[in-house]
């Protein structure tokens, strides 16, 4: 009987769990969990704060999902050594874990400059969470000023989900727009005033140096900006970026560059040690290289392939590339590939679509406010189809199944011509 271990207890481990159930109903799980919650889906922290959700509602498996699948979890304890010769895990209370299998999914972890004066400031958080959402809700107030230093995608859903909890909402960033890793300047400003009509203010091409605590007792204080501007706040949150939780991977002798690099199997460069998710750096085909693919199905999918083999399987995931569906107050974005190519663009009634072609083949696209039957377009990029083969002026117009020939309408889509 095989002796599985698994750290982390998100979507990726989630899916080493059904992986490996998926071929061994029998082997030992046990599943290393930093955090104390049943596995929840990170995406939904902003909704809690708006509302939206709940904590039940949040739980990405039901409650029975560990004794289902016969899982020993650990919960609130993080793991801090592994050994590859004896194959063993140790934890932070000393615990000695063996395995025969093992999985790193440990996710990722906020990225904080170090800015000058920081640790003045009382009421600082970070937003990747529950628990940082949970900190927030108790400490953001109706009049509370919040300045959040970071405008990529964790910044602005946290701006979004504190909207209506607090008097006033400051997002900076040094970038020069904002969402700089999915948009490109006209798409971004297109979203930034979108943001702005509903009450977000922002300081692009700025950023805070340096913090001052205040002097009463509401735990905030006041950024000097790199522009020289000052801004008074009394809640914090940093979200500058993050790092992959891929340092167990490496002091292993595994092989790491911005994330614990893996194959197409996700294994790691360490015998019998793989890695999924947020702290994995698997193939993204629209590229052609490696890079962290840091989304929610891409971490279900690295995880389940991961379980499978761990089981004696085969699965191989060699079609991932990155894919971002975000919504800001009613504004639907969706983002997806590589924009490595020439643009072309189909806009109308305020919503927009660019499109990115190299070598004949769709290669990216940028999509705000109309996203609809996007799939046509993921699935040109995944299946890497010859855009000479179908009607792509009909489909950047309108995605269409009628762009596809009969037959390959009838090889998609089953009875429908």
């Amino acid at each position: 009987m095989k002796n599985y271990l698994i750290i982390g207890n998100g979507i990726a481990a989630a899916g080493c769990v059904e992986g490996i159930r998926s071929k061994d109903p029998e082997g030992r799980i046990t599943v290393i969990s930093g955090e104390k919650h049943h596995v929840y889906s990170r995406p939904l922290i902003s909704y809690y704060l708006e509302g939206k959700t709940d904590l039940e509602r949040m739980k990405y498996r039901g409650d029975s999902f560990y004794e289902e699948n016969g899982c020993r979890v650990i919960f609130g304890v993080r793991a801090i050594a592994a050994d590859p010769v004896l194959k063993q895990v140790t934890l932070e209370d000393g615990t000695a874990l063996p395995y025969d299998e093992l999985c790193v999914a440990a996710g990722s972890r906020p990225f904080v400059p170090p800015f000058e004066g920081l640790e003045e400031i009382k009421n600082r958080f970070s937003f990747m969470t529950l628990d940082d959402a949970l900190a927030l809700e108790a400490a953001v107030k109706k009049d509370s000023r919040v300045l959040i230093v970071g405008a990529g995608l964790i910044g602005l859903k946290c701006a979004e989900g504190l909207r209506d909890r607090a008097g006033s909402i400051v997002v900076c960033d040094l970038a020069d727009r904002i969402l700089s890793s999915i948009l490109d300047p006209d798409c971004a400003a297109v979203v930034q005033k979108h943001l702005e009509n509903n009450w977000i203010e922002f300081m692009i091409g700025d950023t805070a140096v340096k913090f001052t605590g205040g002097t009463g007792a509401n735990g905030g204080g006041t950024a000097l900006m790199k522009s020289g501007r000052t801004v008074d706040f009394d809640v914090l949150v940093t979200a500058v970026g993050v790092r992959a939780n891929s340092g167990l991977v490496k002091d292993m002798g595994g092989s790491v560059n911005r994330g614990a690099v893996v194959n197409t199997r996700m294994e790691t460069t360490v015998p019998s040690v793989y890695a999924a998710g947020d702290c994995a750096e698997g193939y993204d085909s629209s590229l052609g290289a490696n890079r962290v693919l840091a989304i929610l199905p891409n971490a279900y999918m690295q995880g389940h392939t991961a379980g499978v083999n761990m089981a004696g399987g085969s699965a191989e995931l060699a079609n991932s590339f990155p894919i971002n569906s975000v919504g800001f107050f009613g504004l639907h974005i969706m983002t997806a590939g590589t924009y490595d190519g020439e643009m072309t663009e189909e806009s109308r009634d305020g919503a927009v679509r660019r499109f990115f072609v190299k070598d004949g083949l769709l290669r990216g696209f940028i999509l705000i406010g109309s996203t609809e039957r996007a799939g046509i377009y993921t699935s040109l990029i995944c299946e890497k189809t010859p855009l000479a083969s179908v009607d792509f002026g009909l489909i950047k117009n309108s995605a269409s199944n009628l762009a596809f020939s009969r037959d390959e309408r009838r090889k998609k889509f089953g009875g429908v011509v």
